[in-house]
Protein backbone atom coordinates (compact mmCIF):
# COMPACT_ATOMS: atom_id res chain seq x y z
CA UNK A 1 0.00 0.00 0.00
CA UNK A 2 1.03 3.32 -1.33
CA UNK A 3 1.43 6.36 1.34
CA UNK A 4 -1.05 8.16 0.15
CA UNK A 5 -3.48 5.02 0.36
CA UNK A 6 -2.15 4.46 3.59
CA UNK A 7 -3.18 8.25 4.66
CA UNK A 8 -7.03 7.62 3.46
CA UNK A 9 -7.08 4.67 5.19
CA UNK A 10 -6.10 6.42 8.58
CA UNK A 11 -8.91 9.35 7.27
CA UNK A 12 -11.72 7.16 6.55
CA UNK A 13 -10.81 5.13 9.80
CA UNK A 14 -10.94 8.65 11.97
CA UNK A 15 -13.77 9.36 10.18
CA UNK A 16 -15.66 6.39 11.47
CA UNK A 17 -14.43 6.16 14.86
CA UNK A 18 -15.73 9.49 15.69
CA UNK A 19 -19.42 8.66 13.56
CA UNK A 20 -19.51 5.55 15.57
CA UNK A 21 -18.46 7.28 18.90
CA UNK A 22 -20.90 9.86 18.29
CA UNK A 23 -23.65 7.55 17.28
CA UNK A 24 -23.02 5.22 20.31
CA UNK A 25 -22.93 8.69 22.64
CA UNK A 26 -26.15 9.23 21.53
CA UNK A 27 -27.83 6.29 22.26
CA UNK A 28 -26.28 5.88 25.32
CA UNK A 29 -28.33 9.42 26.30
CA UNK A 30 -30.75 7.44 25.20
CA UNK A 31 -30.99 5.02 27.21
CA UNK A 32 -29.81 6.90 30.71
CA UNK A 33 -32.23 9.86 29.97
CA UNK A 34 -35.58 8.96 28.41
CA UNK A 35 -35.49 5.00 29.23
CA UNK A 36 -34.16 5.17 32.75
CA UNK A 37 -32.36 1.74 31.78
CA UNK A 38 -29.18 1.23 33.94
CA UNK A 39 -28.30 -2.58 32.24
CA UNK A 40 -28.76 -0.84 28.55
CA UNK A 41 -26.47 2.18 29.69
CA UNK A 42 -23.51 0.39 30.95
CA UNK A 43 -24.36 -1.87 27.97
CA UNK A 44 -23.63 1.04 25.61
CA UNK A 45 -20.85 2.85 27.79
CA UNK A 46 -18.93 -0.53 27.35
CA UNK A 47 -18.93 -0.19 23.79
CA UNK A 48 -18.14 3.14 23.56
CA UNK A 49 -15.02 2.47 25.81
CA UNK A 50 -14.36 -0.75 23.89
CA UNK A 51 -14.18 1.31 20.68
CA UNK A 52 -12.19 3.84 22.11
CA UNK A 53 -9.54 0.81 23.68
CA UNK A 54 -9.48 -0.77 19.96
CA UNK A 55 -8.75 2.63 18.02
CA UNK A 56 -5.96 3.12 20.44
CA UNK A 57 -4.02 0.65 18.53
CA UNK A 58 -3.58 3.67 15.98
CA UNK A 59 -1.48 6.50 16.37
CA UNK A 60 -3.40 9.21 17.40
CA UNK A 61 -1.57 12.07 16.02
CA UNK A 62 -1.22 10.33 12.84
CA UNK A 63 -5.27 9.73 12.79
CA UNK A 64 -5.78 13.42 13.39
CA UNK A 65 -3.26 14.17 11.10
CA UNK A 66 -5.05 13.19 8.33
CA UNK A 67 -8.54 14.60 9.05
CA UNK A 68 -9.38 17.16 6.59
CA UNK A 69 -12.52 18.69 7.51
CA UNK A 70 -12.27 21.52 5.38
CA UNK A 71 -11.31 19.33 2.05
CA UNK A 72 -13.98 16.52 2.73
CA UNK A 73 -16.40 16.79 -0.06
CA UNK A 74 -18.63 14.86 1.82
CA UNK A 75 -19.38 17.30 4.33
CA UNK A 76 -21.40 19.15 1.39
CA UNK A 77 -23.44 16.48 0.57
CA UNK A 78 -27.01 16.12 2.51
CA UNK A 79 -30.68 15.09 2.48
CA UNK A 80 -33.44 16.49 3.62
CA UNK A 81 -34.28 13.71 6.44
CA UNK A 82 -30.83 14.47 8.05
CA UNK A 83 -31.82 17.64 9.34
CA UNK A 84 -34.66 17.10 11.47
CA UNK A 85 -36.08 14.04 13.31
CA UNK A 86 -39.61 13.47 13.35
CA UNK A 87 -39.91 12.08 16.79
CA UNK A 88 -37.12 10.53 19.52
CA UNK A 89 -37.91 6.91 17.74
CA UNK A 90 -36.48 8.68 14.43
CA UNK A 91 -33.02 10.01 16.90
CA UNK A 92 -32.72 6.05 18.09
CA UNK A 93 -33.16 5.07 15.14
CA UNK A 94 -30.80 7.07 12.93
CA UNK A 95 -27.70 7.12 15.63
CA UNK A 96 -28.45 3.26 15.25
CA UNK A 97 -28.23 2.76 11.81
CA UNK A 98 -24.99 5.16 11.86
CA UNK A 99 -22.80 3.38 14.65
CA UNK A 100 -23.56 0.02 12.67
CA UNK A 101 -22.22 1.63 9.30
CA UNK A 102 -19.48 3.62 11.12
CA UNK A 103 -18.47 -0.21 12.13
CA UNK A 104 -18.62 -2.30 9.48
CA UNK A 105 -16.34 0.62 7.79
CA UNK A 106 -13.94 0.66 9.94
CA UNK A 107 -13.55 -3.21 10.17
CA UNK A 108 -13.50 -3.51 6.16
CA UNK A 109 -10.52 -0.52 5.83
CA UNK A 110 -8.93 -2.02 9.05
CA UNK A 111 -8.59 -5.34 6.99
CA UNK A 112 -6.41 -3.82 4.99
CA UNK A 113 -3.19 -2.58 7.13
CA UNK A 114 -4.43 -4.26 10.66
CA UNK A 115 -6.41 -7.33 10.70
CA UNK A 116 -6.62 -7.62 14.69
CA UNK A 117 -7.97 -4.12 14.78
CA UNK A 118 -10.62 -5.76 12.25
CA UNK A 119 -11.37 -8.80 14.14
CA UNK A 120 -11.71 -6.79 17.51
CA UNK A 121 -14.13 -3.90 15.35
CA UNK A 122 -16.41 -7.16 14.15
CA UNK A 123 -16.52 -8.43 17.48
CA UNK A 124 -17.88 -4.99 18.82
CA UNK A 125 -20.09 -4.71 15.93
CA UNK A 126 -21.95 -7.91 16.91
CA UNK A 127 -22.13 -6.71 20.57
CA UNK A 128 -23.79 -3.92 19.14
CA UNK A 129 -26.14 -5.01 17.55
CA UNK A 130 -27.48 -7.06 20.29
CA UNK A 131 -27.77 -4.24 22.50
CA UNK A 132 -29.36 -2.38 19.61
CA UNK A 133 -32.03 -4.78 19.67
CA UNK A 134 -32.87 -4.67 23.49
CA UNK A 135 -32.72 -0.86 22.81
CA UNK A 136 -35.53 -0.95 19.76
CA UNK A 137 -37.71 -3.40 21.44
CA UNK A 138 -38.01 -1.74 24.74
CA UNK A 139 -38.91 1.27 22.67
CA UNK A 140 -41.79 -0.44 20.70
CA UNK A 141 -43.02 -2.44 23.94
CA UNK A 142 -42.86 1.25 25.69
CA UNK A 143 -45.32 2.65 22.43
CA UNK A 144 -47.77 -0.64 21.87
CA UNK A 145 -48.60 -0.36 25.69
CA UNK A 146 -49.55 3.14 25.58
CA UNK A 147 -51.18 2.83 22.28
CA UNK A 148 -53.56 -0.10 23.96
CA UNK A 149 -54.17 1.95 27.05
CA UNK A 150 -55.39 4.70 24.65
CA UNK A 151 -56.92 2.80 22.30
CA UNK A 152 -58.68 0.37 25.08
CA UNK A 153 -62.84 0.70 25.96
CA UNK A 154 -63.61 -2.42 28.66
CA UNK A 155 -61.35 -2.80 31.33
CA UNK A 156 -61.91 -5.42 34.34
CA UNK A 157 -61.00 -5.69 37.41
CA UNK A 158 -60.55 -9.05 38.87
CA UNK A 159 -59.48 -10.83 42.21
CA UNK A 160 -56.64 -13.87 42.55
CA UNK A 161 -57.85 -17.16 41.40
CA UNK A 162 -57.57 -20.56 43.65
CA UNK A 163 -55.12 -21.78 41.23
CA UNK A 164 -53.54 -21.35 37.84
CA UNK A 165 -55.99 -23.59 36.12
CA UNK A 166 -58.49 -20.95 37.31
CA UNK A 167 -56.77 -18.02 36.72
CA UNK A 168 -55.93 -18.80 33.29
CA UNK A 169 -59.44 -19.83 32.10
CA UNK A 170 -60.62 -16.22 33.84
CA UNK A 171 -58.78 -14.40 31.55
CA UNK A 172 -59.72 -16.27 28.89
CA UNK A 173 -63.11 -15.90 28.80
CA UNK A 174 -62.59 -12.31 30.05
CA UNK A 175 -60.58 -12.07 26.48
CA UNK A 176 -63.18 -13.67 24.47
CA UNK A 177 -65.87 -11.30 26.23
CA UNK A 178 -63.92 -8.33 24.29
CA UNK A 179 -62.13 -7.40 27.66
CA UNK A 180 -58.72 -4.95 26.49
CA UNK A 181 -57.38 -4.01 29.96
CA UNK A 182 -57.17 -6.68 33.00
CA UNK A 183 -56.56 -5.74 36.66
CA UNK A 184 -55.40 -8.07 39.49
CA UNK A 185 -56.66 -6.48 42.56
CA UNK A 186 -56.45 -8.62 45.62
CA UNK A 187 -55.91 -7.22 49.36
CA UNK A 188 -56.95 -10.77 50.89
CA UNK A 189 -53.88 -13.13 49.90
CA UNK A 190 -50.05 -12.17 51.35
CA UNK A 191 -47.46 -10.97 49.10
CA UNK A 192 -46.12 -14.50 47.35
CA UNK A 193 -49.85 -16.06 46.32
CA UNK A 194 -50.37 -12.46 44.76
CA UNK A 195 -46.82 -12.35 43.17
CA UNK A 196 -47.54 -15.89 41.94
CA UNK A 197 -50.51 -15.10 40.24
CA UNK A 198 -49.42 -11.56 38.67
CA UNK A 199 -46.45 -13.20 37.15
CA UNK A 200 -48.51 -15.91 35.75
CA UNK A 201 -51.24 -13.37 34.75
CA UNK A 202 -48.77 -11.49 32.94
CA UNK A 203 -47.39 -14.33 30.62
CA UNK A 204 -51.27 -15.60 30.05
CA UNK A 205 -52.47 -11.52 29.52
CA UNK A 206 -49.15 -11.30 26.84
CA UNK A 207 -50.43 -14.33 25.02
CA UNK A 208 -53.69 -13.41 24.54
CA UNK A 209 -52.15 -9.62 23.72
CA UNK A 210 -54.22 -7.75 26.02
CA UNK A 211 -52.70 -5.44 29.05
CA UNK A 212 -51.78 -6.77 32.72
CA UNK A 213 -52.14 -4.41 35.36
CA UNK A 214 -51.16 -4.95 39.03
CA UNK A 215 -53.40 -2.45 41.91
CA UNK A 216 -51.43 -0.69 44.38
CA UNK A 217 -48.43 -2.50 44.30
CA UNK A 218 -45.50 -1.15 42.03
CA UNK A 219 -42.67 -3.72 43.14
CA UNK A 220 -44.76 -6.94 42.36
CA UNK A 221 -45.96 -5.52 38.59
CA UNK A 222 -42.05 -4.93 38.34
CA UNK A 223 -41.09 -8.42 39.72
CA UNK A 224 -43.85 -10.38 37.61
CA UNK A 225 -43.38 -8.68 33.95
CA UNK A 226 -46.82 -6.49 34.01
CA UNK A 227 -47.21 -4.12 31.86
CA UNK A 228 -48.08 -1.61 34.63
CA UNK A 229 -49.42 -0.70 38.53
CA UNK A 230 -52.78 1.51 39.35
CA UNK A 231 -52.51 3.60 41.91
CA UNK A 232 -55.09 5.47 43.99
CA UNK A 233 -54.66 9.32 45.42
CA UNK A 234 -53.60 8.14 49.13
CA UNK A 235 -50.52 5.61 47.64
CA UNK A 236 -47.15 6.36 46.61
CA UNK A 237 -47.23 9.42 44.29
CA UNK A 238 -47.21 8.97 40.50
CA UNK A 239 -43.54 10.32 40.01
CA UNK A 240 -42.32 8.38 42.59
CA UNK A 241 -43.98 4.96 41.61
CA UNK A 242 -42.47 5.76 37.77
CA UNK A 243 -38.91 5.63 39.43
CA UNK A 244 -40.01 2.51 40.20
CA UNK A 245 -41.57 1.26 37.34
CA UNK A 246 -39.65 2.94 34.75
CA UNK A 247 -40.17 4.13 31.57
CA UNK A 248 -41.72 0.93 29.46
CA UNK A 249 -44.84 0.41 32.18
CA UNK A 250 -47.99 1.87 32.22
CA UNK A 251 -49.43 3.72 35.67
CA UNK A 252 -52.98 4.70 36.21
CA UNK A 253 -54.15 7.26 38.56
CA UNK A 254 -57.43 7.24 40.38
CA UNK A 255 -59.09 10.46 40.51
CA UNK A 256 -61.98 11.80 41.97
CA UNK A 257 -63.00 15.54 40.68
CA UNK A 258 -61.99 17.84 37.35
CA UNK A 259 -58.51 19.22 39.79
CA UNK A 260 -57.08 15.66 40.16
CA UNK A 261 -58.08 14.78 36.77
CA UNK A 262 -55.96 17.80 35.91
CA UNK A 263 -53.28 16.97 38.01
CA UNK A 264 -52.11 14.11 36.38
CA UNK A 265 -51.38 15.77 33.70
CA UNK A 266 -49.05 17.05 35.38
CA UNK A 267 -47.64 13.86 36.40
CA UNK A 268 -46.30 10.66 34.19
CA UNK A 269 -49.35 8.80 34.62
CA UNK A 270 -50.01 7.29 31.28
CA UNK A 271 -54.27 7.14 31.99
CA UNK A 272 -57.15 7.81 34.70
CA UNK A 273 -59.91 6.02 36.45
CA UNK A 274 -63.08 8.38 37.16
CA UNK A 275 -65.25 7.80 39.85
CA UNK A 276 -66.95 6.64 41.69
CA UNK A 277 -69.81 6.81 39.23
CA UNK A 278 -72.42 4.64 41.24
CA UNK A 279 -72.56 2.03 44.55
CA UNK A 280 -70.72 -0.81 43.71
CA UNK A 281 -70.74 -3.79 45.62
CA UNK A 282 -66.58 -4.03 45.92
CA UNK A 283 -66.17 -0.65 47.29
CA UNK A 284 -67.81 1.45 49.82
CA UNK A 285 -67.44 5.23 49.34
CA UNK A 286 -69.11 8.06 51.03
CA UNK A 287 -68.57 10.38 48.21
CA UNK A 288 -70.50 9.75 44.66
CA UNK A 289 -68.93 12.40 42.14
CA UNK A 290 -71.21 10.33 39.64
CA UNK A 291 -71.79 11.21 36.48
CA UNK A 292 -71.60 15.07 36.56
CA UNK A 293 -67.79 14.56 37.77
CA UNK A 294 -67.58 12.35 33.84
CA UNK A 295 -69.44 15.12 31.80
CA UNK A 296 -66.28 17.59 33.41
CA UNK A 297 -63.95 15.20 32.32
CA UNK A 298 -65.52 15.23 28.75
CA UNK A 299 -66.07 18.53 28.73
CA UNK A 300 -62.32 19.21 29.84
CA UNK A 301 -61.40 17.31 26.60
CA UNK A 302 -63.65 18.09 24.16
CA UNK A 303 -62.71 22.04 24.58
CA UNK A 304 -59.25 21.03 23.65
CA UNK A 305 -57.47 20.47 27.78
CA UNK A 306 -55.41 17.42 27.43
CA UNK A 307 -57.01 14.86 29.77
CA UNK A 308 -55.52 11.50 29.92
CA UNK A 309 -57.25 8.18 28.72
CA UNK A 310 -60.41 8.34 31.10
CA UNK A 311 -62.16 4.97 32.41
CA UNK A 312 -65.26 5.79 34.48
CA UNK A 313 -64.83 3.15 37.89
CA UNK A 314 -67.72 2.41 40.04
CA UNK A 315 -70.74 0.25 39.81
CA UNK A 316 -70.70 0.54 36.47
CA UNK A 317 -73.06 -2.19 34.48
CA UNK A 318 -74.98 -3.09 31.63
CA UNK A 319 -78.24 -1.42 33.22
CA UNK A 320 -76.51 2.08 33.44
CA UNK A 321 -73.72 2.26 31.22
CA UNK A 322 -75.72 4.51 28.84
CA UNK A 323 -75.82 6.99 31.41
CA UNK A 324 -71.65 7.04 31.12
CA UNK A 325 -71.90 6.89 27.70
CA UNK A 326 -74.21 10.26 27.77
CA UNK A 327 -71.74 11.58 29.71
CA UNK A 328 -69.23 11.50 26.61
CA UNK A 329 -67.29 9.10 28.51
CA UNK A 330 -66.35 6.22 26.15
CA UNK A 331 -64.12 4.18 28.40
CA UNK A 332 -65.41 1.99 31.87
CA UNK A 333 -63.82 0.02 34.08
CA UNK A 334 -65.96 -3.07 35.91
CA UNK A 335 -65.94 -5.37 38.64
CA UNK A 336 -69.11 -6.75 39.31
CA UNK A 337 -70.51 -6.82 36.05
CA UNK A 338 -68.21 -8.74 34.58
CA UNK A 339 -67.62 -10.99 38.37
CA UNK A 340 -70.33 -13.78 36.92
CA UNK A 341 -69.58 -16.61 34.20
CA UNK A 342 -73.49 -16.30 33.22
CA UNK A 343 -74.31 -14.11 30.50
CA UNK A 344 -70.66 -12.68 30.51
CA UNK A 345 -70.34 -12.26 27.11
CA UNK A 346 -73.91 -10.81 26.72
CA UNK A 347 -72.82 -8.17 29.70
CA UNK A 348 -69.05 -7.46 28.06
CA UNK A 349 -70.57 -7.17 24.33
CA UNK A 350 -73.43 -5.24 25.50
CA UNK A 351 -71.49 -2.41 27.41
CA UNK A 352 -68.76 -2.27 24.61
CA UNK A 353 -71.30 -1.39 21.52
CA UNK A 354 -72.78 1.24 24.60
CA UNK A 355 -69.34 2.71 24.51
CA UNK A 356 -67.92 2.40 20.97
CA UNK A 357 -70.80 5.36 20.28
CA UNK A 358 -68.62 7.42 21.87
CA UNK A 359 -65.42 8.65 19.53
CA UNK A 360 -62.18 7.97 21.37
CA UNK A 361 -59.23 10.99 21.22
CA UNK A 362 -56.31 8.72 20.26
CA UNK A 363 -53.62 11.52 21.14
CA UNK A 364 -50.15 10.70 22.60
CA UNK A 365 -49.91 11.31 26.15
CA UNK A 366 -47.97 14.53 27.41
CA UNK A 367 -45.13 12.17 28.77
CA UNK A 368 -44.90 10.52 25.80
CA UNK A 369 -41.82 11.26 23.21
CA UNK A 370 -41.89 7.77 20.99
CA UNK A 371 -43.97 7.60 17.96
CA UNK A 372 -46.51 4.65 17.39
CA UNK A 373 -44.97 1.82 15.50
CA UNK A 374 -47.22 -0.06 13.36
CA UNK A 375 -47.01 -3.56 15.08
Amino acid sequence: MTHAESRTVLRILDANANRAGEGLRTLEEFARFILDDRNLTDCLKTHRHDLAAAMGRWNRLQLIESRDTPGDVGTGVTTAGEQSRADLSAVLAAAATRTQQALRCLEEYGKTTNPGFAAIIESIRYQCYATFRDLELKVASVNVRSRKIREARLYALIACEPDAECLEARIGELVDAGVDVIQLRDSSVDDRALYQQASLGAVIAKRHGILWIINDRADIAVAADADGVHVGQEEVPVDAVRRVVGRDRLIGLSTHDIEQVREATRTSADYIGCGPTFPGKTKSFDHFPGCEFLKQVSEAERTGDHILPAFAIGGIGLKNVEEVVQSGIGRVAVTGALASHDGLHQTASGIRECLERVPLRITPNSGEVFSVPDC
